[in-house]
């Protein structure tokens, strides 16, 4: 069965990707590299609070019509145990998911989370519109301990879609996602989304806003709604800083949460 989902993961991209036209500008590479912190809080519909401080090192690498991405986590987690802090993940999608557990001593656990890959394809782009639709596949390799993660593989296809009207940047994404499961941690596999837009305050400087919903995944897990509040500064020709604040509104969420990251591009 397992085997099944990922061939049928694979042909639905691989079908996606050969039926669409292609409309790219040029094959110029780049390699963008960036790190920062990410810091959120949250009772996950329990009784005690789960602190998580999350250290990403990522590279992304772009040619013609192709990005790659590359996230390796370094993860500082509080709490009692009972919340999987490097789990799901589509995008920037809280992490976080909970689960039943007899551990209930709170403790400080540290080191690296799951392995996060993601390689997206331009299927259209329209430079008179500034517009175009992306199509994103993720894979969430199982690679943290048991403190961190389910230890199980995940698997993700995403469509994304953007505009711009005037000074504004409306998006919407759409996605699908297989969740590692076994016999003693059951899951369901769950569609997710996100809408949001984009405001130029100049050719520097950018804010914008993003809402995020994904079906539970279990049982014992709940749904994750959440916005996040971000802007963007280019301090260079090719160096941005990118600060956000996030709200939860679901207890697969985060109840609130805070980041910073730094990118270079050569």
């Amino acid at each position: 069965m397992k085997r099944n989902k990922k061939l049928l993961f694979g042909a639905l991209m691989a079908a996606v990707v050969g039926s669409l036209p292609i409309a790219h500008a040029d094959d110029e590479s780049y390699l963008t590299l960036s790190s920062g912190f990410d810091f959120s809080t949250g009772k996950y519909g329990g009784t005690s609070t789960t602190n998580t401080t999350s250290i990403p090192v990522s590279a992304l690498y772009e040619t013609g019509a192709w990005s790659l991405r590359l996230t390796v986590p370094y993860l500082i987690v509080s709490g009692a145990g009972d919340v999987v802090v490097s789990g799901r993940t589509g995008g920037r999608r809280a992490t976080s998911t909970t689960t039943t557990t007899v551990t209930k001593t709170r403790t400080t656990q540290t080191g690296v989370g799951d392995v996060v890959t993601m390689a997206t394809y331009n299927l259209y782009m329209n430079d008179d519109f500034d517009s175009g639709i992306d199509l994103t596949g993720r894979v969430k390799f199982g690679t943290a301990n048991k403190a961190f993660g389910s230890g199980l593989n995940d698997y993700s296809v995403q469509m994304y879609s953007y505009t711009r009207f005037g000074d504004f940047s409306p998006s919407l994404s759409l996605g699908y996602e297989v969740v590692g499961s076994s016999t003693t941690a059951p899951m369901n596999n769950v569609f997710f989304g996100s809408i949001g837009t984009r405001y130029s305050l100049s050719e520097e400087t950018s804010l914008g806003m993003d809402y995020r919903y994904a079906q539970k995944a279990s049982i014992t897990g709940a749904e994750q709604s959440d916005a996040t509040l971000y802007v963007s500064q280019q301090l260079g020709t090719d160096t941005y800083l990118r600060g956000y604040v996030m709200q939860g509104f679901a207890n697969g969420s985060a109840d609130n949460g805070a980041g910073l990251s730094l990118s270079i591009t050569y």
